[in-house]
């Protein structure tokens, strides 16, 4: 079946506008894992773009059907004259869990294939209701406003900078994916761990099948909350210029003034500035904001913080051996 054939002109055009949007232009990428939600951005994207795209399909080598439904994408890529290439890849020991594992071998394995074909831009099937499942879970794991903001729709691979991954579904239910894959006649593969009570996203997502809340409008939030994220990211560099005064041996912060936000988020820049591999997020960091705020001298991964005014960060004496 030609790849526009089961897609009307309004989905096509939506999707269009929304690659166009993140890809203005040139060949893109298409993570396709032979599921319903990459299968349906695989037959959008050669409607979109035909002649522009290639494929690829990461086999982690968790599962024995793997390999198969690795051929099964090859042979409906080879069908539409789509380069296609699976990607075999070793999922190593990771306290995060094995899908956290997964997910940093699949992004590894991506970036390095898209270098090889000299693209710049891979597109991901994530869609409004995955959207939904990862803002509850974070909410449920007490995320700040950075993560709350959730799947952004662009960003750089961490494993390839010049490569940027982007998600043009993700204003899509599942529901319209599923369709777009039905009306094409293609059965998609069904993943069990998509199932597996162990994982946070089940039963995150069996809380959005119940109705309540709705997937649409939790997406929608994590759109807001992302610009909000983006706001005060805006702020803080316009404030840390001016605030912040870097020197040899070490930094001083003029926080007065500012919302207990704003002083955190110029916290983690000093000290990024100061100290670009050292990494002052979570409790640690709110222990020292009480403890500057209470006017009270104290240390913190090698650091010595004194509350001024203005704050002064400076690298902690050593301690001497009795």
């Amino acid at each position: 079946m030609d790849a526009g054939a089961a897609l009307n002109a309004e989905r096509l055009e939506r999707f269009a506008a929304a690659l166009d949007a993140l890809a203005p232009s040139g060949r893109i990428g298409l993570a396709v894992s032979g599921g319903p939600d990459s299968l349906a951005l695989l037959l959008l994207a050669d409607a979109a773009r035909p002649g522009l795209i290639s494929a690829a399909t990461v086999d982690h080598g968790l599962r024995s059907e793997a390999a198969d439904e690795a051929a099964m994408v090859a042979a409906l890529c080879r069908a539409r004259n789509i380069p296609h290439a699976t990607l075999r890849v070793v999922v190593e020991d990771d306290t995060a869990g094995v899908q956290a594992a997964a997910r940093k071998a699949r992004y590894a394995a991506l970036a390095a294939w898209a270098v090889q074909q000299g693209v710049t831009s891979i597109a991901t099937a994530h869609h409004a209701d995955d959207q939904a499942e990862t803002l509850l879970m974070r909410l449920a794991r007490g995320a700040g406003l950075g993560g709350m903001g959730g799947i952004r729709r662009s960003r750089p691979l961490a494993d390839a900078p010049d490569v940027t991954l982007i998600r043009p579904l993700l204003d899509w239910t599942k529901t319209e994916l599923e369709e777009v894959v039905a009306a094409a006649r293609i059965a998609p593969v069904r993943d069990p761990s998509n199932a597996d009570p162990r994982y946070d996203r089940t039963r995150a997502r069996a809380l959005l099948a119940g109705g309540w809340p709705d997937a649409g409008r939790v997406a929608a939030t994590a759109d807001h909350l992302a610009e909000a994220e983006e706001a005060l990211a805006w702020v803080t560099a316009e404030l840390a210029e001016k605030r912040i005064r870097l020197r040899e041996q070490d930094a001083t912060l003029d926080a007065s003034g500012l919302p207990r936000e704003l002083r955190r988020r110029l916290l983690v820049t000093l000290f990024a500035r100061l100290a670009p591999g050292v990494d002052m997020r979570g409790d640690s960091l709110d222990r020292l904001l009480q403890s500057l705020d209470a006017q009270k001298v104290t240390t913190l991964g090698g650091f010595r913080c004194d509350p001024g005014p203005p704050w002064r960060v400076s690298r902690a004496a050593a301690r001497r051996l009795a």
